[in-house]
């Protein structure tokens, strides 16, 4: 839908997911067209999840030090062997 949104036709973007079907992008297209409000709250809310997701993980594992953790890690499992 963003390269839609930007001016891309129906012919460009199957062009650039060649494993999607002309006949499918305009079957998306058309569903977005007579969806509109529903489909950007949808977007809206999935942009804001993909921003979430990584600073819940971030605040679970914090990633400070975790190539030192990892480094020590394989170390001790090498030296049981």
């Amino acid at each position: 839908m963003d390269a839609f949104a930007t001016g891309a036709t129906a012919e460009e973007i199957a062009q650039q997911y060649p494993s999607v079907a002309l006949v499918d992008v305009y079957s998306v297209i058309t569903y977005y067209l007579r969806h509109k409000p529903d489909v950007e709250a949808y977007l809206k809310e999935r942009k804001a999840l993909a921003v979430r997701v990584p600073e819940q993980a971030e605040s679970r594992v914090p990633s400070a030090g975790i190539r030192e953790r990892l480094l020590a890690r394989r170390n001790r499992s090498t030296n049981l062997r």
